[in-house]
């Protein structure tokens, strides 16, 4: 048979073996042909939907902010008290010592018989001929029912049920999950209820088809779930839906790039409750009982309220937190959920370019595509605040009033002007040119504002011209900052001509994925300044949305020199935006030292990374607080026998719990301390872990949790 590319050497295809010459023989009888096997339920390389239906049916029961749903056994909430492996069964087979003696001693009748009593009481006359078969099996029952009776109350006594739950086969079908059984069919998630119970059946059975038969994916499943959410919303008709799902199946509303998964995936994901997975609680005393041992997950609703990571370099920001991240929001863009854009070094591990829809590398000359200076913005006075912030937004404490308003009045003094003129806004040599103040450009704009009779943005031009020779004007500074921009590797970069393809946050309205890769090697000061732009512009277009619905969420791998005032500020209008950032620092040395304290603030979810100084630490001790724990002050004072007897009975102490005869004297108070101090912060976080707090859009809250991110 040829089904496995192999040549049975036995049929027809060997080759025969010479035989010497001789008496004609007797034809052998043919073998028999081989049992045809039964056909296979599904053709060969056929996708199965098994491992999907079963992923989908997985229970996810509600839990606590953080806990990896899927799959997820509750814990109570407060430790049972646990007796010591070595007590419990020292105790265990005392007592099953105890009720042998106690047998024996019945048996042997050194206690007498009166056991035998309702024995003798119950059964006739007639049973109690030698050799009775009846007699023999009532009287051995009887012993049994003595002897049960004697093991359950020793057993009860030994503590054998807690035993056999800790060390028998409960625990080890606790260790080894069976199969997910099959929900009824009201309550399947792969039946789609909710569209039957709309009258979508037909839409339905396409679906179900498609999950029974291995074409549908995660993806595809939270995708069409999104867009059921639509339907019930009254932004899609439900004819649309059911037409679109009936002749694509799974493949139904999909994303514009026509993409349905990533191309690698690092993390563990779950598109049902949105969450990826980042580590697992350790088991801590430090860590409440229902967290110790559970996987903790992160997802857009403890995301809509901003996360903040602080570690040294090397201490797994980018690996164990910025990269699943970026993954899940991406999986979640492609559901159209999410819009992300992901912002960091060039060559840092941010996932590949084909897992994002726009890759904008600034200072490559192969970037594809461009980054807008403006945001995307018509409006002189919106383009000036945003660019006064990138520019000069790190130098706000020494302006007067501690804000950007006076560089924002520079600039819009000069971008309404050049807008009216041009039709567009300045590209960075000529915005150098007018913050230098080069008489030429200036000539040319208020020659272009005369014929135009633009006489109010005249007069801003006029002011400033009167500030370019007053001391202290911030022309100057803002000129500086732009010459950053202004160098040859930027050249082809941020141009307001229309000949490239700029990028401009105001396409977060939609399930985009971007990453921009910012040149930090040999243009630190400006990759920290284009940090700056992109999250001022973030923050200043995810407000004006129309669908809050669509989470936007904005990662920063490295957050150096990006906080400011109005950042901060900007960063607690974001939750009610439908919004939220992930931003990391190596120190926070790297924020000044006003602004600590708001950030730390305005950031719903907070982690120390291993490594942390002990001054970084103080500042989250104090972010996180002081609980109420109950001090308990132990005495322990040896107790001396004296008699043969006491000897005796210690000496049994001993060998049962491992521990000298004490007397204990304990004294309970209730004091108030640190949650994470800043010398354990410092010092008792082991290598790859993390100690992380959680607070949800819901405003559920998790105190600070130790978490391997290596589990």
């Amino acid at each position: 048979m040829d089904g496995d590319g192999t040549r049975d050497a036995r049929g027809t295809h060997a080759n025969p073996v010479p035989r010497p010459a001789g008496p004609p023989e007797v034809p052998a009888k043919p073998p028999e042909a081989p049992a045809v096997p039964p056909r296979p339920a599904r053709a060969p390389g056929a996708p199965d939907g098994s491992a999907f239906l079963t992923w989908l049916r997985t229970p996810r029961p509600q839990a606590l902010p953080g806990v990896w749903r899927f799959g997820h056994r509750p814990r109570p909430e407060e430790e049972p008290e646990r007796v010591p492996g070595r007590q419990l069964l020292s105790g265990a087979v005392i007592a099953f010592l105890v009720g042998w003696l106690i047998w024996s001693l019945l048996w042997n009748g050194y206690l007498g018989g009166w056991w035998l009593l309702p024995l003798y009481a119950m059964i006739p006359d007639s049973w109690a001929e030698p050799h009775s078969f009846t007699s023999v099996v009532v009287v051995y029952a009887y012993y049994v029912l003595i002897a049960g009776i004697i093991m359950v109350g020793v057993g009860r006594l030994g503590r054998w049920s807690e035993i056999w739950r800790r060390y028998g086969p409960p625990a080890w079908r606790r260790a080894v999950p069976g199969a997910v059984p099959a929900p009824a069919p009201e309550e399947d998630p792969a039946a789609w209820p909710a569209l039957r119970a709309a009258g979508a059946h037909d839409a339905a059975e396409r679906l179900a088809a498609d999950a029974r038969s291995g074409l549908m994916r995660d993806v595809d499943h939270a995708r069409i779930a999104r867009a059921w959410q639509g339907v019930q919303r009254g932004r899609h008709s439900l004819a649309t839906f059911t037409g679109a799902v009936l002749s694509q199946g799974a493949g139904a509303c999909p994303h514009p790039s026509g993409a349905r998964d990533l191309p690698v995936r690092q993390a563990r994901h779950d598109l049902v409750t949105g969450q990826v997975r980042i580590g697992t609680a350790a088991d801590d005393a430090r860590n409440p009982y229902a967290y110790r041992g559970a996987g903790l997950a992160l997802g857009p609703d403890l995301l809509g309220t901003s996360l903040l990571a602080v570690g040294p370099a090397g201490s797994g920001k980018t690996g164990s937190l910025v990269r699943p991240l970026a993954e899940s929001l991406c999986l979640h863009a492609l559901a159209g959920r999410a819009a992300v854009v992901v912002v960091g070094a060039a060559g840092a591990d941010l996932g590949p370019a084909d897992a994002y829809d726009v890759v904008v590398r600034i200072g490559h000359p192969d970037s594809v595509y461009d980054l807008d200076l403006y945001g995307g913005t018509t409006d002189p006075d919106e383009a000036a605040v945003v660019l006064a912030e990138a520019l000069v937004g790190d130098l706000t404490e020494q302006h007067q009033g501690g804000d950007t308003r006076r560089s924002t009045t520079v600039l819009a003094q000069l971008l309404g002007p050049f807008r009216a003129v041009h039709g567009r806004f300045p590209g960075v040599p000529e915005l150098r040119q007018l913050l230098e103040g080069a008489p030429g450009p200036l000539a040319e704009l208020r020659e272009g504002l005369r014929a135009a009779g633009q006489d109010s943005l005249l007069r801003e031009l006029d002011a400033r011209e009167r500030q370019l020779d007053r001391p202290g004007d911030l022309g100057g500074v803002l000129a500086d900052r732009v010459a950053l921009l202004d160098r040859p590797a930027f050249a082809p970069f941020f141009d307001t001509s229309g000949q490239s393809r700029p990028f401009s946050l105001k396409a977060l309205d939609h399930p985009v994925r971007v990453r921009i890769d910012l040149p930090q090697r040999g243009h630190a000061d400006a990759s920290r300044m284009l940090a700056r732009l992109v999250l001022a512009q973030f923050t200043a277009s995810v407000s004006v949305r129309e669908d809050r619905s669509l989470f936007a969420c904005l990662v920063l791998d490295d957050a150096s020199g990006v906080v400011t005032p109005e950042a901060v500020r900007g960063v607690q209008r974001l939750r009610s935006a439908g919004a939220g950032v992930v931003l990391t620092l190596r120190t926070l040395d790297d924020v000044p030292r006003p602004l600590r304290g708001p950030l730390l603030g305005a950031i719903g979810c907070r982690m120390a990374l291993s490594g942390l100084t002990p001054w970084d630490g103080q500042d989250f001790a104090e972010v996180w607080g002081k609980e109420w724990t109950e001090a308990r002050d132990v005495t322990d004072r040896q107790i001396i026998a004296e008699t043969p007897a006491g000897k005796a009975v210690h000496m049994l102490r001993r060998v049962i719990t491992g521990k000298a005869p004490t007397a204990r004297a304990v004294t309970v108070r209730q004091v108030e301390r640190e949650r994470w101090s800043a010398s354990e912060l410092a010092h008792a976080v082991p290598a790859g872990h993390a100690v992380l707090s959680l607070t949800s859009v819901k405003g559920e809250h998790a105190p600070p949790l130790l978490v391997d991110l290596r589990g």
